[in-house]
């Protein structure tokens, strides 16, 4: 896409609308309708074709409105808005962040493949890869955040597959343990095993650090992935999930998303055009308490270690890697508290301010224990292997007053 004139968050107000074509109405209206009228037959004609991929389109030519499974101008006018964050050519919004991920993932993988995806990742999306990709023939391989580039490559050659690797995927930092993967690296092991018939595609799911911290497709992912639930929709009162990438890959994954017909509703979609105009104020305030509240549980005596981007030690491989991939140390903090199940669950029924659920990135700060919620469905060996222990203990920092987070903080281990 073309440099806009504007920054993002300027242009998170008007960008993609014309007023003129909805009465003049400041804001984009709900469109809630189910279809769409054709000016002539040809017209339709020509939107059907570029809709079901049958031809790409023309210099300057747009998909016109068809039928809201397809496109609606609350859809459009979202996706346009979001590409301006990532620099990305093309957008498409989902239901939900498992719907935009299952759609890439069965888009780009058929039976006999081999995918290669990184250990942390999403309970969800871990459940989809090793649960059901079997049963549809695709094999996967998972690879840790310790595990060097050599290693990684020989890990795919010991399958016996590596010809048939055909996407990495990876989650970074990881959820719930804010690991760091090299997207740069991963890019080169997926170019190590492409060819001229088949290129293997990165996707990395960047929901951690929302559009505003961090951009994959800059550092060489084809795919960028986000749980739209989180930081971009951040009120904790819809469920969406996005994908973008650039316009070949994205007219793949929106042929394939028009056929499952997963796509986000006029209704979400107008609330996450509402919410794109406070992420930036939003996410600053986020990540400003969240500096605050590591610091803190960092010095205090019942924790154990904080795994915080903002206190990666300089002069480390990691701290290099933090710094050439994310323009802020994020708002997820995980932290290891003394003892095990039993403290843990002591500290998150006493909090007050910080609501024990769930999710992330909202407005409302957040806490839960991975180990028994998110990720309980991961074999216990694994957990213990890349981290996520009894004593893991999850927050997502919201927009509250620090000082209040804090004391909300330090009474609940004063509960222990």
């Amino acid at each position: 896409m073309k440099d806009p004139k504007f920054s993002p968050e300027s242009l998170m107000m008007s960008y993609g609308y014309k007023p003129e074509l909805s009465e003049g109405a400041i804001k984009p209206p709900v469109f809630q309708t189910s279809t769409f009228v054709f000016k002539t037959a040809e017209e339709g004609k020509a939107f059907f074709e570029i809709a079901y991929g049958i031809r790409g389109k023309e210099e300057e030519e747009e998909l016109g409105l068809i039928y809201s499974r397809i496109n609606n101008p609350n859809l459009e006018i979202l996706e346009n808005r979001l590409c301006l964050w990532d620099k990305a050519d093309d957008c498409a919004v989902f239901e939900s962040g498992m719907s935009a991920i299952s759609t890439v993932l069965l888009e780009f993988l058929k039976p006999g493949d081999l995918l290669l995806f990184s250990s942390p990742v999403y309970g969800g999306t871990d459940h989809f890869i090793n649960h059901f990709l079997p049963k549809i023939g695709v094999h996967a391989v998972g690879f840790t955040p310790n595990q060097t580039k050599e290693e990684i490559i020989q890990l795919i050659e010991d399958t016996g597959k590596a010809d048939k690797l055909a996407m990495v995927y990876i989650e970074t930092p990881a959820n719930p343990t804010n690991a760091l993967i090299d997207i740069s690296e991963c890019k080169e092991i997926a170019d190590h095993f492409s060819t001229d018939e088949k290129q293997v595609y990165l996707t990395t799911d960047n929901t951690y650090m929302g559009p505003l911290w961090s951009h994959p497709l800059g550092l060489g992912a084809d795919l960028v992935l986000y749980s739209a639930t989180k930081y971009i929709g951040g009120h904790s009162d819809l469920i969406a999930g996005a994908v973008l990438g650039n316009a070949e890959l994205m007219q793949r994954v929106k042929v394939l998303r028009t056929f499952l017909g997963n796509m986000a509703s006029p209704n979400t979609c107008w609330l996450l055009t509402r919410s794109l105009e406070t992420l930036k104020v939003r996410m600053d305030q986020q990540a400003k308490n969240a500096m605050v509240v590591a610091d803190f549980l960092n010095n205090h005596e019942l924790v154990n270690k904080v795994s915080y981007l903002g206190l990666i030690e300089e002069g480390t491989e990691e701290y290099e890697l933090y710094k050439k991939q994310y323009s802020s140390p994020g708002a997820m903090i995980s932290f290891y508290i003394k003892g095990g199940e039993k403290e843990a669950f002591v500290f998150l029924n006493n909090l007050e301010l910080f609501k024990l659920a769930v999710s992330l990135g909202s407005t409302e700060s957040l806490a839960q224990h991975p180990a028994s919620m998110t990720h309980i469905g991961l074999e216990p060996a694994h957990k213990e292997n890349i981290g996520i222990t009894d004593q893991l203990v999850r927050l997502s920092i919201g927009v509250e007053n620090a000082d209040d987070l804090i004391t909300d903080i330090s009474n609940a281990f004063n509960s222990i």
